[in-house]
């Protein structure tokens, strides 16, 4: 233990005035308050490692504060509302609140709030005003804790209680406080002590460090004492009480809860199974009669549901007659029990005569009708009493045959509670105009509702107990809580108050009044369609099952993976594995479309199939391909030709065989193989020509690139030569050549005068084809300008009215689909105003509805006055 702090430096002591004053404190005031903060803290921040430098941390947040109101003079008395001074005796609340008070204002306040709740207590029961006033308790006037008369505070102590009257002129100690340490026991029954010097507020947590299990004691881990509490945050894992789950809830304070674990259970006659709580299958019992047959085989249990044997039938086995002179052994259930044929002799009414008549059923005479002869004190004397009714209905006169009325009945009789503990006595005959006594004694009988254990007890009475005024809050499958007041089981009742018991001895109801099951929830949910459409939702009640459709599109994805269904909402066929199979589904509606899928490799023929999920089958169209040079067409299959490279293709269209190309500078043929592109170095063919003179007389053979080169020279173009005419006329003539000309000439006169009429040369029809094709080309090119100019001026008006047409288009569709939106915005309104109003509708039904039905149950279950007065 610290010693107290006896080496102050010496320094005026505060006076009041000090104390009182509103001007700012000097800067030793202030430094002088460090130190005391520093002092009193010491001890706790040197034990727990902390510097007092660093943050304040929660639980020394409060004294803090005290110490600085204290310190500084501003505290203030919550009862007169003066401010204390530190001369002034003081007294702190020890339980909430620990706020200071003036000793003489608490003491005045503790006395006449004792006062005046000894006088209600002696007015309002019935007990003694000294015993009141001994038990009567005051409370805090802030936090409003109760404490006895005999802690009303009777002197000046310091705040942790040790020392009387403390000083209030040493500069360096608390106000009100002794400088010592605090040594209070510390909060939650640790067995450790406050190390804080003497100091207003609650003492902070222990900080020693002790080892400490977590909640479910799985982890073990040194903590501070005053924190030794904690969770682990795992699972808590521990047995529940059915013995058959563990606990799922995180590490947590306390006892586990209840098991919550659902599952299908039989109640304990086993008639029934229901979904139930695994907390709840014990005592599960069902609201129909067991019904077993007995052992007799002719009668069945009446007993309520029940769990074990249904024991012997109550009418088998021992029975007497009915005097219960003569005992029959092994009767049957079904047989009555024979008469003995003796006298009765069962005790009358009376006491002191026995039933005259033959053994019988049923109950004896009620009045004995004997005629008996009294005698007097002295026994000289014997006369037979007068024998009738008084005026109480229930004894004979027993005075000596009289005149007159008889006097009224000496007889007393006894009113007691349903419990016999509490009674009177009242003249007989006006026991009927009397009411049982109030018991201060607690109704034995247990509640059987689900609120038995919250139920305030209530007192002894007669009948029905007092109906449980709890709501049920029985929770539906749903989640939802019921609302309704409490319709659980009732217990037995106690009999009804009678004085004159019934002939035939009634039996005792033994089970008690099942409880009515709790209605549908009536809670408004937000239900989706039978589609599962976001923003189709509608507010239903609970309990509605019905299904509904939202009249949009379906749009949920088709089996073909590429279009969506566009029926009406309608239920789905197979949904997820979380959700229910709903009642009356339908598929979504087949796609019969053509698939529309880009084949891989890219191809122009369609995908034969419908619409299908997947990637497209290979394309096995056939292509025909011709070969480099024409000659020969290939076919192949599309996938095997667009699968290949470019160059593979070029490879694979070679016919392999000679070009058969013409060269473009000669009548000769490509003499290369079936290749791409133009023909190579067509200005070097090698094949030999005949070359003749003019008149073709002379011949001789050249290669070809030579003729190509004289006719180069000539100045002419080969590529403008005939077949017929290549190389004709390369070489001169010489004079062979003007003679057979001269005699050709002379031949050609000769035919000439013979023919009469001479013929035109049709110089077309026996040219090539080749030329006269290229001349007719050459024609069909030559266009007039006016023509240009006219198909030009066409071409301009038709991208004219192209871009109109456009334009008009774009226009429209822009205006169609400002349109559209401003329908389906006005379609979207009408649709949340219907919503609304029907919301709304829904809501005032549903508590109209409830409303009633509480009122109704209110009404039912309304006790009596007397039942209430009991």
């Amino acid at each position: 233990m610290l010693s107290p702090i006896d080496h102050r430096p010496d320094h005026p002591p505060i006076s009041d005035s000090d104390a009182d004053s509103d001007d700012g404190r000097p800067e030793s005031q202030r430094a002088r308050h460090a130190d005391l903060s520093a002092s009193i803290f010491r001890a706790y921040f040197e034990f727990s490692g902390r510097s007092s430098s660093a943050t304040t941390p929660t639980d020394l947040s409060k004294i803090q504060s005290f110490l600085t109101s204290s310190s500084s003079g501003a505290l203030s008395c919550l009862i007169c509302l003066e401010r204390i001074r530190p001369s002034d005796p003081t007294w702190s609340c020890t339980s909430l609140c620990f706020a200071v008070f003036h000793l003489l204002c608490i003491q005045s306040w503790a006395r006449q709030a004792s006062d005046l709740a000894a006088l209600r207590a002696s007015t309002r029961l019935p007990i003694d005003p000294g015993k009141a006033s001994e038990l009567s308790l005051w409370n805090c006037p802030k936090c409003r804790s109760d404490y006895s008369k005999s802690h009303i505070p009777k002197t000046y102590l310091c705040f942790c209680g040790k020392l009387e009257n403390p000083p209030s002129d040493d500069p360096w100690i608390l106000p009100h406080s002794c400088g010592e340490v605090c040594d209070r026991p510390l909060k939650h029954g640790c067995g450790h002590r406050c190390l804080l010097l003497c100091h207003p507020g609650p003492c902070p947590s222990c900080p020693k460090l002790v080892k400490s299990r977590c909640f479910c004691g799985s982890i073990e881990d040194v903590r501070r004492c005053g924190f030794k509490n904690f969770s682990c945050n795992n699972v808590c894992s521990k047995l529940l009480d059915c013995r058959a789950h563990r606990c799922s809830e995180i590490c947590h304070e306390g006892p586990c809860p209840l098991c919550r674990v659902r599952g299908m259970y039989r109640c304990q006659c086993g008639k029934r199974e229901e979904e139930k709580e695994c907390c709840d299958r014990v005592n599960y019992r069902c609201n129909n009669p067991c019904e077993k047959m007995l052992g007799c085989r002719r009668h069945v249990c009446e007993k309520g549901c029940h769990s074990g044997e249904c024991g012997p039938c109550p009418f088998q086995g021992k029975g007497s007659c009915p005097c219960g002179k003569r005992v029959y052994e092994g009767m049957a259930c079904d047989v009555d029990v024979p008469l003995c044929g003796g006298t009765c002799d069962k005790m009358l009414s009376c006491g002191f005569h026995r039933c005259p008549e033959r053994c019988h059923r049923g109950s004896c005479i009620e009045t004995c009708r004997i005629v008996v002869t009294k005698s007097c004190r002295c026994g000289s004397l014997k006369k037979e009493i007068c024998g009738r009714k008084l005026r109480c209905k229930n004894h004979k006169c027993p005075s000596p045959c009289h005149r007159g009325p008889c006097a009224p009945c000496p007889v007393m009789v006894t009113i007691s509670c349903a419990c016999g503990e509490t009674h009177f006595e009242v003249p007989c005959g006006t026991e009927m105009d009397q009411k049982p006594p109030r018991c201060a004694k607690r109704c034995p009988i247990i509640p059987l509702c689900r609120h038995r254990t919250n139920l305030k007890p209530h007192k002894c009475h007669y009948g029905d107990c007092p109906p449980c005024r709890l709501l049920c809050d029985e929770e539906y499958s749903c989640g939802h809580k019921c609302n309704l007041w409490c319709h659980g089981p009732k217990p037995p009742p106690n009999p009804e108050f009678t004085l004159k018991p019934k002939k035939k001895k009634s039996v005792r109801q033994i089970e008690g009044t099942p409880g009515s099951p709790c209605p549908p929830c009536p809670e408004l949910v937000w239900r989706s369609c039978i589609g599962q459409h976001i923003g189709a939702e509608k507010m239903m009640v609970c309990s509605n099952r019905m299904q509904f459709s939202c009249e949009n599109l379906c749009g949920n994805l088709l089996p073909c993976s590429n279009h969506y269904c566009t029926k009406t909402c309608h239920a789905l066929k197979s949904l997820s594995s979380t959700s229910v199979q709903q009642a009356g589904s339908e598929p979504c509606e087949d796609c019969n479309l053509p698939c529309e899928k880009e084949r891989a490799p890219a191809c122009s023929h369609p995908c034969p199939l419908t619409c299908h999920p997947g990637d497209c089958p290979p394309c096995k169209v056939l292509v025909k391909r011709s070969c480099h040079c024409g000659s020969m067409v290939h076919v192949f299959e599309c996938i095997y030709y667009n699968s290949l490279s470019e160059k593979e293709q070029m490879n694979v269209r070679s016919c392999g065989g000679p070009c058969h190309r013409k060269l473009p500078n000669c009548t000769h043929l490509c003499p290369e193989t079936c290749h791409p592109g133009q023909c190579p170095s067509p200005e070097k063919c090698s094949k030999k020509v005949s070359v003749r003179c003019g008149c073709q007389t002379l011949k001789k053979e050249w290669l070809c690139n030579d003729v190509q080169a004289a006719y180069r020279s000539a100045g002419s173009d080969p590529k403008d030569i005939s077949k017929n005419q290549y190389g004709l006329g390369l070489i001169p003539c010489n004079s062979d050549c003007k003679s057979k000309i001269q005699v050709v000439e002379s031949e050609l006169r000769l035919r000439k005068s013979k023919v009469s009429e001479v013929k035109e040369p049709e110089t077309e029809k026996h040219g090539p084809k080749r030329k006269r094709r290229r001349e007719r080309v050459q024609e069909t090119k030559q266009i007039s300008r006016l023509q240009r100019v006219a198909a030009t001026v066409k071409r301009l008006l038709l991208a004219v009215l192209l871009a109109v047409a456009v334009i008009a288009a774009l226009y429209y569709g822009y205006k169609g689909l400002l349109w559209l939106s401003d329908r389906m915005n006005e379609v979207d309104d009408q649709r949340q105003r219907r919503k609304i109003r029907l919301t709304t509708w829904l809501t005032g039904k549903i508590i109209d509805e409830v409303s009633g039905i509480a009122n109704t149950e209110r009404l039912a279950t309304k006790p009596s006055r007397e039942d209430e007065v009991a």
